[in-house]
């Protein structure tokens, strides 16, 4: 299972987006991931200097996302769908797209969920609870 530290989720995305820069070539996933870098043109001063994000606290900033973070959860959750795990991912993220117009609102209202359930679960010294995790989903996508 591969498991990276901050330090290389933060080269990986600050690569990620120096390859989009130069118009380099990339591996499948650095592309996935690529199509979120350009989702958050918001985050181009924070990708650009690797050695300035390897060392950066946005704990300590109040009120400031962790351009890292938003962009890792938006690589899990496509990697979700596109293996349907859980079992009924994809439906309900396609489900919620639809209702909200957009794919990338449908990932922020799944990364909720997801980081709901994560929070629980570190709480709670348990595994992660995907049934619930789904089902949070679930109830976005089909809500009036």
């Amino acid at each position: 299972m591969f498991n990276p530290t901050q330090a290389d989720v933060r080269r990986f995305f600050c690569t990620v987006a120096g390859k989009q820069r130069a118009g380099a070539p990339m591996e499948a996933i650095e592309t996935l991931a690529g199509l979120w870098v350009a989702e958050h043109p918001e985050y181009r001063g924070d990708l650009a200097d690797v050695d300035a994000a390897l060392v950066r606290n946005y704990d300590a900033e109040p009120g400031r996302s962790n351009p890292f973070l938003h962009l890792s959860m938006h690589l899990s959750i496509s990697e979700q769908c596109s293996i349907d795990q859980p079992r009924g991912i994809r439906q309900a993220v396609d489900l919620l797209a639809a209702r909200l117009g957009s794919l990338h609102a449908a990932h922020h209202a799944a990364m909720e969920c997801l980081g709901s359930m994560l929070w629980e679960a570190q709480q709670a010294g348990r595994a992660p609870d995907g049934a619930a995790y789904l089902a949070c989903v679930q109830r976005r996508a089909t809500r009036d």
